[in-house]
């Protein structure tokens, strides 16, 4: 359903996962296997991704027993893109349906103005869509 690679769609379900439990005065812990038998996902792939995550400060971990990962701000304050950004390349000049040597190093493709607009409108939604939209939520309610 997203246009995004793996990595990219796991982070956003790790993250929308420590949204749900996002709580203002307590610190909620989840640990990667919880949050990847939550989703669904390879734990493994998604302690990758939680590190990264970490790393770059839009989560905080601590290890051992009663550690885990919970969210670095505000789910209201955390778009979309800045999840994404971390996991997909952003060279425009690799986006080009006909392959290299067009759209950026040479004459645009029939596809380049409609697929500008396509990205343009796409990263809008990511830097306006944030994971306030999941605190609360509550994935066996919501069926």
């Amino acid at each position: 359903m997203t246009p995004y690679a793996k990595m990219a769609q796991t982070a956003i379900a790790a993250v929308s996962r420590l949204a749900e439990v996002y709580h203002l005065h307590q610190q909620v812990k989840l640990s990667s296997g919880e949050i990847a038998e939550s989703r669904k996902m390879p734990k493994p792939v998604v302690a990758k991704v939680l590190t990264i995550l970490s790393q770059s400060g839009l989560v905080q971990g601590l290890p051992g027993p009663g550690g885990g990962y919970w969210l670095a701000r505000d789910p209201g304050t955390i778009s979309f893109y800045e999840v994404v950004h971390l996991f997909e390349r952003q060279d425009e000049n690799d986006r080009c349906p006909m392959g290299p040597g067009y759209c950026g190093t040479g004459t645009h493709c029939p596809l380049h103005a409609d697929m500008v607009q396509i990205l343009e409108q796409n990263t809008q939604f990511l830097r306006n869509c944030n994971f306030a939209r999941f605190v609360g939520w509550n994935p066996q309610n919501s069926a």
